[in-house]
């Protein structure tokens, strides 16, 4: 696994943050949970492959 996925993963959690608090204060909630949604899915988008390979792993170890 590379470090690298971790610093993106962070850095899209910092903004998604600051906007989700930007349009709460600015009273946009709907548009608020839609941002904080967005982020999820590309990151969950990003890890995929990795829980993929966990999975073939895990199979791979317990011989399943």
């Amino acid at each position: 696994m590379d470090i690298s996925i971790v610093f993106k993963i962070a850095a899209v959690g910092i903004v998604v943050a600051v906007l989700n608090q930007l349009l709460t204060k600015a009273g946009k909630d709907e548009q608020a949970m839609l941002t904080t949604l967005a982020g999820l899915v590309v990151v969950l988008y990003w890890i995929v492959e990795y829980i993929s390979e966990l999975f073939e792993k895990i199979q791979t170890l317990f011989q399943l």
